[in-house]
Formats: structure tokens, C-alpha cells, sequence
């Protein structure tokens, strides 16, 4: 039999090519292998868009289409909702007796949003919410009410991997052998970066290549991203490995066009103008046929609403199969 995998992502805006390079490949890569159940996770996107509900809704089915149009094949993956599938939020509560406050302050990747928010509101970290400080609680919920076995993270999600581990073996020591201890499977790809140089490609920076970006506002991205602050004229010899328009270059041509323009590029052979133009063309030819396949589903809606009540079904079949073996395991099955 397969093993069950489950991973996701919250609806909070359209996907980028950070997230096609950093795991939508990859989960294409994989759907034939697992047992795959996908989560929109809407109710961990209302942790810090709790006052803007209907940004959350509308990109439930955004980015639905935009997995579809990358190669999802909902015949071969569960497309579910998180919010209906309430057994998630049980198993959230019953988890949360199992984790200290301290412990989740400690977390690395909350340890490290904290700091931002911090950063941002200057108040001592009293915007943090609840819901926020549980998020590794609700994740180790999504991941173990589907008896998720494995678990696609990049480097930077392996401290909250690591405490549903912990939070899986301390039920367990309790309650007796009853949920599942998922494994990892680290993407081997870096994280993208941004057209302007950032480590991070994100919406919130205004440095990404969406999906769903028309011609125009390609031309535009590109023609300002950051290139060898050191090369002045045209025919200046240029360092390629600084230059944002080669690293994307890299991400969507041929290995023959790539050498080609990296060998120009140190020669002084190339200007920047025709690179970030000869870029634009192969973006566009890239996205094309995402763009043709996303059509479809924007076309007809309902083809997406189906996908979603499927997927949810079959997720919700697989909750409660758990919930009853949780329920029975803590002696609270009346």
C-alpha cells in the first residue's frame, strides 16, 4: 500500500514561482507515489488575516486552480478544505493539553515570526494572538488526523515537523499507540529568490512572478529587476552570479541558452536591456501553458467546487476513521 502524505498551503494570495520551484514541482513529482491529501488551509490563514475573511475565501479557489494549472491531478490527490473538516479542530484542542506555552515560544519558526511581529508593531509582541502562538499545535493536527506519514517541508519548516513529533510520541506515551510519527521528505531545492536580490520571494515584498501575471506586468517585473550594480555600460564585462535576470534565466531556459548567456555576460558580450528582454519572451513561454490549463477552470467553476467537495469527502472520511480511534484511545468514546 501507499504511504499517506499530507502537506498544503493557506489561501492568501495567488502562487508565485517560489512556491511552483519550492514545492508545487515537486508535489507533481510525487502524486503517483502517495496516498496524497492536499490541504487548503483556510482556518491557519485566518491566524493573521482573521479581519480579512473574504481575501481568505476568494483564494481558497485561486490557488485550487493555480495547483491544478501547475499539474495537480485531482484524480490522484485529495483536494480538501481545512475548515470543513472540524475533526482537525478537535484534535487540536485535545493536542493543545500536550504542549507548554513555553515550548511554542521556543520554536524556532515561531521564535522567528514573533521577531517580526515585533519588528512591525513595536509592541512588545502583544499583536500575537492565541491562534498564532498554536499554529504548530493546529499543524500537527492537520498532519496526524490524516495518518500522515510523510510530510514534504523545506529546512525551514523542520522545527514545527519536529515538535508534531514530539506532540505524536507524548499522546502516545499516554494514551497508548494511536497516531501516527510522520517522516520528512526536505525539498533539495533552495529557496527562490526575489526579482529584487531578497532570500525571499513573498507578496508581502513585492518581488514575485505570479502564475497568473499577463504579459504586461512580466515586461514590467523584469525590466526592474536587480542586475551587476558594477556594470555601467553595455559592453562591460558583468559578474552573472549577482544578477537576479541570469538567476531567473536559470529557473526557465535550456542548459545551451544558459551557458550561452552566462559566457556572454562575463565578456562584456551582452547588455542588460536584450537579457531582461530575451528573459521576458522565456517567462512568458513558461507560463503559457499554466495560463492555458488555468483557463479552463476559470471558464468553469463549478469543475473546481467539484474537485474541492470530492477531495473534502474523502478527507473527512479519513478524519473521522482517526477521531474515533483518538476518542476511544482517551477513554472519552461515550
Amino acid at each position: 500500500m501507499k504511504k499517506t502524505i499530507l502537506t498544503g498551503l493557506r489561501p492568501t494570495g495567488n502562487l508565485h514561482l517560489g512556491h511552483y520551484f519550492g514545492a508545487g514541482k515537486t508535489w507533481c513529482n510525487i502524486q503517483n507515489d502517495y496516498d496524497f491529501y492536499l490541504e487548503i488551509a483556510d482556518v491557519q490563514a485566518l491566524t493573521d488575516n482573521f479581519n480579512n475573511p473574504e481575501k481568505v475565501r476568494t483564494n481558497v479557489y485561486e490557488i485550487t486552480k493555480d495547483l491544478i494549472a501547475i499539474g495537480i491531478d485531482p484524480n490522484k490527490v485529495h483536494f480538501f478544505i481545512q475548515s470543513k473538516i472540524p475533526e482537525i479542530a478537535e484534535l487540536t484542542v485535545f493536542l493543545s493539553n500536550l504542549v507548554t506555552v513555553s515550548r511554542l515560544q521556543r520554536n524556532p519558526t515561531v521564535k522567528s515570526e514573533i521577531m517580526q511581529k515585533k519588528e512591525l508593531f513595536g509592541n512588545n509582541g502583544e499583536s500575537i494572538t492565541y491562534g498564532f502562538l498554536g499554529y504548530p499545535v493546529s499543524q500537527a493536527a492537520d498532519i496526524t488526523c490524516f495518518d500522515g506519514e510523510v510530510v514534504p517541508v523545506g529546512d525551514d519548516q523542520l522545527p514545527l515537523l519536529e515538535q508534531c513529533r514530539e506532540i505524536v510520541r507524548k499522546f502516545n506515551s499516554i494514551y497508548g499507540e494511536t497516531l501516527t510519527e510522520p517522516e520528512q521528505l526536505l525539498s533539495t531545492t533552495p529557496r527562490i529568490k526575489g526579482l529584487d536580490g531578497n532570500e525571499k520571494m513573498g507578496k508581502s515584498l513585492g518581488n514575485a512572478i505570479y502564475l497568473v501575471d499577463d504579459e504586461e506586468t512580466i515586461k514590467q517585473k523584469i525590466m526592474n529587476a536587480l542586475t551587476d550594480p558594477n556594470k555601467i555600460r553595455k559592453d562591460d564585462p558583468a559578474n552573472p552570479d549577482i544578477c537576479m535576470v541570469f538567476y531567473y534565466h536559470k529557473l526557465v531556459n535550456e542548459e545551451n541558452k544558459i551557458k550561452t548567456i552566462c559566457s556572454e555576460c562575463k565578456k562584456g558580450e551582452r547588455g542588460c536591456v536584450n537579457c531582461k528582454k530575451e528573459l521576458i519572451e522565456a517567462m512568458n513561454n513558461f507560463l503559457k501553458p499554466i495560463q492555458e490549463r488555468r483557463k479552463t477552470y476559470e471558464d468553469n467553476p463549478e469543475l473546481v467546487e467539484q474537485i474541492l467537495t470530492e477531495g473534502t469527502k474523502k478527507a473527512k472520511e479519513k478524519a473521522e476513521e482517526t477521531m474515533k480511534r483518538v476518542k476511544k484511545a482517551m477513554k472519552i468514546d461515550y
